[in-house]
């Protein structure tokens, strides 16, 4: 009897093993089917397959049926228009959805929330939605997982939409003024990660280390975010445009100043709100600095205070206090910068370099050198030829900024083949005078 329940255990066992077996096969097949037709970019042989993946096969290849489900979705709504377009756009979003529930490890609601909210976005008007209801999207995502919200557009849709409802009367100034620092913070924290990751490859490279494989596919992406998040910001500060002004800050400041006095992120935010636009003549800036200063200084405060004082001390401080060297880099940089605008080129050139030692894979300072050295050319030479000698040296710093164009330009300025010649002047080193103190050898 014993045997005999053994043996029919087994033959159970083997039909299930065998059914199994062929449903994965059936799955597989459709699967493949389903991932040839994408490919082809056939949006109409490829659904079906889709929606039988989805019915029959929803947990076998996750990864797959959501990879391709998506690559087909787009390819449809590309190629389609009314109705039948807004029935596929609603299918993406329902499998954006199912996989942030199905394939969570995988499917931050950052991302992937987002991915909804700039496909509804793009497409408002067909789906019938508001300014209002795109914002709650957004807001949606930046609320419920901040880290992952990191598509540069859907950071800008988010606060454009807020600017929309601003302009509307459905928000007030200071809940646009929050959102915009935001926005702001959120990209100065993507830029800082992306740049850190990007200057580790950049150590390597300099240090003789071959990249592997996998460095070289992600350095362009770095160089590529960074490049795209700084374009971002510019868009952001276009779009709060003159919403935010000296005569509609200082009153704002001024009327919630005591019941915000002790809250040092509403210090902090309104005293780099007041600066970035020009409004560090105004009392009101003055006031809030200090306040900051005395609740809790940190690096802003302190170059601040230099800003208003000119102190020396205030200026060693700020650096001081700075420990996080992206940061640190940006300030030396915004110093840089300052004595550039003052003329002061020799500690503009000083401080130019801090920043990028201390963030390599930032390349700005190099063209901001680069600039210097042109425009003293007629200042730092001793003859024609010497003068037109510095532009050799502007291009090699246009070089190390990775501006081919600004490099060619320079050298179209530097002495000709036939300067050369007539002065004999081949292979020969120069030494460049006044505050630029450098040699450039003279091209054979």
């Amino acid at each position: 009897m014993k045997t005999n329940m053994t043996l029919l255990i087994a033959f159970l066992f083997l039909g299930l093993t065998t059914s199994f077996a062929q449903d994965n096969e059936a799955c597989n097949n459709n699967l493949s089917l389903f991932t040839e037709a994408v490919k082809g970019k056939n949006c109409k042989e490829a659904y079906p397959y889709y929606q039988k993946a989805i019915k029959d096969c929803p947990k076998y290849n996750q990864s797959a049926i959501y990879k391709y489900g998506e690559d087909m979705f787009e390819l449809c709504i590309d190629e389609s228009s009314g109705e039948a377009k807004k029935k596929y756009i609603n299918e993406l979003i329902s499998l954006w959805e199912s996989r942030m529930v199905n394939y969570a490890s995988k499917s931050p609601k950052g991302k992937y929330g987002s991915k909804i909210a700039e496909l509804k976005y793009d497409n408002r008007e067909l789906l019938g939605l508001t300014d209002e209801q795109i914002y709650n999207e957004f807001d949606a995502v930046y609320t419920s997982d901040l880290k992952n919200f990191s598509s540069p557009k859907g950071l800008y849709v988010y606060f454009k939409m807020m600017v929309n409802l601003y302009d509307a009367g459905k928000k007030t100034p200071q809940q646009l003024f929050d959102k915009y620092d935001d926005v702001v913070d959120k990209i100065e924290t993507e830029v800082a990660e992306n740049a850190s990751e990007l200057n580790k490859l950049v150590a390597k490279e300099e240090a003789g280390t071959p990249l592997t494989k996998k460095d070289k596919q992600y350095k362009p992406f770095y160089e590529r975010m960074i490049e795209v998040l700084d374009k971002i910001s510019g868009s952001v500060d276009q779009e709060l445009g003159d919403r935010a002004n000296c005569e509609n800050l200082i009153p704002l400041y001024q009327k919630d100043y005591e019941s915000k006095k002790n809250d040092a992120q509403w210090l902090q935010r309104a005293m780099n709100k007041l600066y970035a636009k020009d409004c560090k003549e105004d009392p009101m800036f003055v006031k809030i600095v200090k306040q900051k200063y005395s609740l809790e200084p940190n690096a802003d405060t302190a170059r601040y205070l230099y800003v208003i004082t000119g102190e020396q001390k205030y200026l060693d401080e700020t650096f001081r206090l700075e420990k996080n060297p992206i940061k640190k880099a940006k300030l030396y940089y915004q110093q840089a910068n300052d004595y550039k605008s003052k003329g002061n080129y020799s500690q503009a050139r000083n401080y130019y370099m801090k920043s990028v030692e201390l963030n390599p894979s930032n390349r700005k300072p190099y063209l901001q050198i680069a600039n210097m050295y042109a425009s003293s050319a007629k200042d730092c030479g001793s003859d024609a030829f010497n003068q037109r000698a510095v532009y050799w040296l502007a291009a090699q710093e246009a070089d190390k900024g990775g501006s081919a164009s600004a490099a060619a330009s320079y050298r179209g300025y530097a002495p000709t083949k036939v300067d050369i010649f007539d002065k004999n002047m081949s292979g020969k080193t120069i030494k460049i005078g006044c505050w630029i103190q450098r040699s450039v050898t003279v091209p054979n």
